[in-house]
């Protein structure tokens, strides 16, 4: 069953291996036929290798404004987003954000206020410059993985 959201944020020119290489170290023992939807920030709608490997894998991409990401509470801040684009973060409410929209919640404002509970099953995991999270708005990251490390954090 597709349920997952991958929250990607990468380096400009990252290219679609490096990108893949990231999602299946973030994935652990997920797989990617259960990946449901993949987001970003919508400065990477151009991102070549992020364009690619959603088509090599016909995974459907949405991209999230700046506002949209800086309404998310981010639990562990990044310096370098918060340096480079005035976010807290980028894949961990991408992610968030992805899951919720693709439950059915939509992609205006309503998402965050309106949305169902979305849990961040994985945390930022970061590979080659890539950085990856993964969240959904049906699972429950204690229930799915009890041995794992992850932190669940929901939206209201």
């Amino acid at each position: 069953m597709k349920t997952l959201s991958v929250g990607i944020g990468c380096r400009l020119h990252s290219p679609a291996e490096q990108i893949e290489a990231a999602v299946r170290a973030a994935l652990g023992a997920h797989s990617f036929d259960e990946i449901r939807i993949v987001a970003s920030l919508d400065t990477k709608a151009r991102e070549a290798g992020l364009l690619e490997f959603c088509a090599r894998h016909a995974l459907p991409l949405t991209f999230f404004s700046l506002e949209q990401i800086a309404a998310m509470p981010v639990a562990a801040p990044s310096a370098a987003a918060r340096g480079h684009l005035g976010v807290d973060g980028v894949c961990e409410p991408c992610a968030l954000l992805g899951a919720v929209a693709d439950a059915g919640a939509g992609l205006g404002e309503s998402v965050i206020s309106h949305a169902p509970r979305a849990t961040l099953l994985v945390r930022k995991t970061v590979h080659e410059g890539v950085t990856v999270a993964i969240a959904s708005a049906t699972a429950r990251a204690k229930d799915e993985h009890p041995d794992n490390d992850t932190q669940q954090q929901d939206l209201p």
